[in-house]
């Protein structure tokens, strides 16, 4: 098999496939051959590792990772490429491709399924821009017995989740992201590496699965509520953001501020993760 990264190769196969690329779906696929090795080595594919890839396109990075990897399960959402896939993955026999959404499926029976001989369990995708939020949360959220989460976001959503909490680029994801596990930024990846290109440039982006939460919230339910409450309208001070849709009253908030020593006027988007930690515990208290 000629080399998924070259534009002639995409082509043919497209061409042989009746393929045609869906602005509604985000593909684009790479075409620039050293990112995917260097994507695949950085996102824990290794001999005893599992990986799940969600979006493997015409399946550039699932060779990658297949290369690398002891298994690979790679789920696609474009009935279009499945055949397309059975013909660029031909000559693994350590690739299963399932047909569905990611959002709808049971990931983790997926991951007992399939991985059960597998020392640890990874993912990896070049995820579509229109998706990416939801993704990551739902991998997150649920929990899945998996160690990192390494995705090719836009770079813009990269700056954000790996930002600081408490910095101006930081918002109610990157607060989650940061709940839930340590990001950091792996590298760049220009427009010019797709095809057809983007409008906006990429980035790798690696989350470290954190076992246990680094901060007591005393109630996640609670904590994202005050999460999702403070940055609804960021520009509005945490004493009256609080009180958004219910949340809390004018003076249960008060108080909340007060105990916390934290200004009325402040905004949510100033605290780090250890005073929204300690506002979350006050708030339960105050209110459970």
């Amino acid at each position: 098999m000629p080399s998924l990264s070259d534009i002639g190769t995409v082509k043919d196969i497209m061409q042989r496939h009746g393929f045609s690329f869906s602005k509604g779906l985000g593909q684009n696929f790479l075409v620039n051959p050293s990112v995917c090795p260097r994507m695949a080595e950085m996102g824990g594919a290794d001999e005893t590792a599992g990986v799940l890839e969600i979006g493997p396109g015409i399946g550039v990075l699932t060779a990658e990772l297949a290369r690398r990897a002891r298994k690979v399960v790679a789920i696609e959402l474009d009935d279009r490429l499945i055949p397309v896939l059975g013909e660029t993955l031909a000559e693994f026999s350590n690739v299963t491709v399932i047909h569905g959404d990611a959002l709808q499926l049971d990931l983790a029976a997926i991951i007992r399924e399939y991985f059960a001989d597998c020392d640890h369990v990874a993912v990896c995708a070049n995820l579509p821009y229109y998706i990416t939020s939801p993704i990551i949360m739902a991998l997150l959220e649920s929990r899945l017995p998996v160690t990192s989460v390494t995705v090719m976001v836009q770079k813009e959503a990269a700056d954000r989740i790996c930002a600081p909490v408490g910095s101006r680029e930081s918002g109610a994801l990157t607060v989650a992201i940061h709940y839930y596990s340590k990001p950091r930024m792996l590298f760049r990846v220009s427009a010019g590496s797709f095809m057809p290109p983007p409008k906006v440039n990429s980035a790798v982006i690696r989350m470290d699965i954190l076992h246990e939460p680094a901060y007591d919230v005393g109630d996640e339910k609670t904590f994202f509520r005050m999460i999702r409450a403070g940055f609804s309208q960021r520009r509005k001070t945490l004493a009256n953001s609080l009180t958004s849709g219910g949340f809390l009253t004018r003076e249960q908030a008060a108080q909340a501020l007060s105990d916390a020593g934290i200004a009325p006027n402040s905004r949510i988007e100033a605290l780090d993760m250890e005073r929204l930690a300690m506002l979350s515990r006050i708030i339960c208290q105050i209110t459970c």
